[in-house]
């Protein structure tokens, strides 16, 4: 690996609300493993009660929405590029959906509150994403993210992290033919390494990128993860950061 080359690290959450996940914690874990980009999520915990199954967005909760994402867009590292998520909830609020981001968050673990599909705000929002062409880390329900791939957006580029999962499981993604799409993408954050070594195999490696799920992954570990498999020099580049900065149409 070239010493000028940046590997991002696609996958990772940072906030100060809700949860003690500050930047300047993770920061000496990235510049350590020679990672030099980063793209930033909020954590759940700012986005919505996960532990209220029958949560009620309110004005106080959008509020907290706003503030994670503006922590993100607050970061300004001398040494490590940021390219921050938008973490998007019920309300939809493609309004706040500025230029600064890259890529969207849509998260929710099957006994968590539901996001309100039917909601027309839901179509608006998908719209934009669609016209700014960002792609979208989705992680819910096996039944869930098949709708989402199937009938509300199969046009768009999605990126299913840790390899399957959260989602149902990389077995049963793949059953279903989701990994054949040539617009589903995944992530090696916290995968287990026959799956991502299987993945590699079957499909290459140019819809697979590195993340580390920084706090429940190291970042240092789920690199050595990446380059344990003695890939190609151009391997190692689409997965450790080439791939997001085409996914994302980064400069």
């Amino acid at each position: 690996m070239s010493a000028d080359f940046e590997i991002i690290d696609c996958h990772l959450h940072t906030g100060v609300q809700h949860v003690n996940w500050g930047w300047e914690q993770i920061r000496p874990l990235l510049l350590e493993a020679g990672i030099l980009g980063a793209a930033p999520i909020a954590p759940v915990e700012d986005i919505y009660d996960r532990y209220d199954p029958e949560f009620n967005d309110t004005p106080a909760w959008q509020a907290c929405r706003r503030r994670a994402h503006q922590y993100l867009l607050d970061l300004k590292d001398p040494e490590i590029k940021v390219y921050p998520y938008f973490f998007v909830w019920n309300d939809f609020a493609f309004e706040e959906l500025g230029p600064e981001y890259v890529a969207i968050k849509w998260h929710r673990h099957p006994v968590e509150p539901e996001y309100h599909y039917i909601d027309p705000r839901c179509r608006e929002f998908l719209a934009v994403v669609r016209e700014r062409r960002l792609p979208i880390l989705l992680e819910e329900s096996l039944e869930n993210t098949l709708f989402f791939l199937e009938e509300l957006a199969p046009d768009l580029p999605v990126i299913i992290p840790h390899l399957g999962g959260l989602n149902g499981g990389y077995v049963a993604l793949d059953r279903a033919g989701v990994w054949r799409r040539p617009q589903v993408f995944a992530d090696t954050a916290v995968a287990a390494r026959p799956e991502i070594r299987d993945f590699i195999r079957r499909f290459g490696t140019d819809r697979l990128m590195f993340g580390s799920d920084y706090p429940f992954g190291d970042p240092a570990t789920e690199l050595d993860k990446i380059l344990s498999f003695n890939l190609s020099e151009a391997q190692n580049r689409a997965i450790l950061g080439d791939n997001f900065r085409r996914l994302c149409r980064l400069a």
